[in-house]
């Protein structure tokens, strides 16, 4: 999940940084490869978050 936060923020850092220099055909290509990174980070997420659910389930204490 790091890694995929990690290549998120820096296609971001480089949209952001370098939009109004970009051709509008670089622009779009930018946009794909962030809407790539964007999925690739929010399936790490629910991944983490599935397996956080089902561990927990396990090793949570029982309460009266």
């Amino acid at each position: 999940m790091r890694h995929a936060a990690e290549e998120r923020n820096n296609v971001t850092r480089i949209l952001l940084t370098s939009r109004s220099a970009l051709t509008p055909d670089s622009q779009r290509e930018l946009w794909l490869e962030f809407s790539w990174a964007d999925q690739e980070y929010r399936h790490a997420v629910a991944q983490l978050a599935a397996f956080c659910e089902k561990h927990e389930a396990k090793t949570a204490p029982r309460t009266p």
